[in-house]
């Protein structure tokens, strides 16, 4: 049971603390006493250091839709390290990727980068060389990775969050100011609100970045009017349109831009088009894209990085998505259909206040019957926080791996039997929030 003092991963942690601050490298991965160590993974499972053994709702944030070791993907990785694993030249393999990114998505250009942190710093940058204008629009609650003008506005507490209409709150401290002022933060599906503001700022603005579904803000859908009316303004003012899809795009075969018919000037990729491995991407028309190019000298946006487009993350991408066919995302759809379904379930069931929201492969637990539209709605009480973390170390202690905030990524290697245990756990889970809240 976990906490267990004299565990392996509590064992590793103290160890941790001398050589990391906190122990930690990534914040998202640390839970209270201490976080758990994993050995090894197969499929839709995880194996910690103790033995224990976990269904992986998690999936590395998202990234890992074919869960752990998929046999294809290993095999591709493998084959390329035997070739050499990075060079200070082009491959054919970056080729293959962005051809097939191109064929599902209405782009002509992708460039590839590290991470989804880079691949959005990246489309900022491109929309603020194509533009020739400071500004950016992002939504209030919306997590875009760990630039600082991205990063603006993510958690603001009530008090900070201003009136009807959001202001711009650092997430970090030591923020510059002029970061701040170079943000315009925008609710999100509210669209008189948001084109308000977006008019307001219209002549500074290079572009509206918007996530279709924003985790942190809720998981909930955007509007398909809301962002219709996103595309309609910054068209108008002279701004691009920036999609963050480095989570969506495991939404539907053409990403959620597909599944909901907006065309962006700019898409943002990452998580699973590496295959497993660490991968952004930017991508777009060619006369957008064409910030990037060095063949007439300098760029208007020169990008490099030592490991963008590296092939093995190119050949692990493309084995990844060949095998994201229609019939994949059909199943992932059905999935995650029966999680959420159960889970609403075993709410009412137990009389609990709560509700499953998303899409696809993608949920979001909420300890709240009220309707969750955007961040503010999503907002926790303090009983309703304390009730998620009752609840996220019942499904720990049932062999359910799920983030802190509720949130679960499911994986095609998951079966019918992985779907009713996820389920059963919940609702053994929220017996225990019934009883201990």
């Amino acid at each position: 049971m976990y906490p267990d003092q004299n565990s392996k991963s509590k064992s590793l942690y103290d160890r941790a603390m001398i050589s990391l601050p906190g122990g930690n490298t990534r914040t998202t991965v640390y839970i209270k006493p201490y976080p758990i160590y994993a050995a090894r993974g197969a499929g839709c499972r995880v194996w910690d250091v103790d033995g224990n053994e976990f269904i992986d709702c998690i999936n590395n944030f998202t990234s890992l839709i074919h869960g752990h070791a998929h046999s294809s993907l290993i095999e591709a990785a493998a084959r390329q390290l035997a070739l050499g694993s990075a060079f200070g030249m082009p491959t054919e393999s970056e080729i293959d990727l962005a051809e097939l990114l191109a064929a599902r998505l209405p782009i002509d250009q992708v460039r590839f980068a590290n991470s989804g942190t880079e691949a959005v710093m990246m489309a900022l940058k491109a929309a603020r060389a194509f533009t020739g204008r400071p500004k950016i629009a992002k939504c209030e609650g919306a997590y875009h990775g760990s630039y600082d003008y991205a990063e603006v506005s993510l958690d603001p507490t009530p008090a900070a969050w201003g009136g009807n209409a959001p202001v711009s709150v650092a997430y970090a401290k030591g923020t510059p100011t002029n970061v701040l002022a170079d943000v315009v933060t925008i609710p999100f599906n509210d669209i008189e609100g948001a084109t308000s503001l977006i008019r307001a700022h219209g002549h500074e603005l290079a572009c509206v970045l918007v996530d279709p579904m924003p985790n942190r803000a809720g998981l909930v859908p955007a509007d398909k009017a809301y962002l219709e009316a996103l595309r309609d303004v910054t068209r108008e003012i002279g701004a691009l349109l920036v999609f963050d899809e480095v989570i969506t795009f495991r939404l539907g075969f053409h990403g959620a831009q597909g599944l909901w018919g907006i065309d962006p000037d700019l898409t943002t990729l990452g998580k699973i088009i590496g295959g497993g491995f660490p991968v952004g991407a930017v991508a777009g028309n060619k006369e957008v894209m064409a910030v990037f190019d060095p063949s007439r000298g300098k760029p208007a946006l020169p990008h490099g990085g030592t490991f963008s487009a590296n092939p093995v993350t190119m050949r692990a991408g493309l084995v990844a998505m060949q095998l994201l066919d229609r019939m994949a995302f059909e199943r992932l759809d059905a999935i995650g259909d029966a999680v959420r379904a159960g889970i609403n379930d075993s709410f009412r069931r137990h009389g609990v206040s709560g509700t499953a929201v998303g899409l696809g492969s993608l949920l979001k637990i909420h300890f709240s019957d009220r309707p969750i539209r955007d961040y503010r709605s999503a907002y926790m009480t303090e009983r309703e926080a304390r009730r998620l973390s009752t609840f996220n170390l019942a499904l720990l202690n049932r062999g359910i791996l799920a983030s802190s905030y509720g949130l679960m990524a499911l994986s095609l290697p998951m079966t019918d039997a992985d779907v009713d245990q996820i389920i059963g756990a919940v609702s053994d889970a929220l017996a225990g929030v019934v009883a201990t809240t």
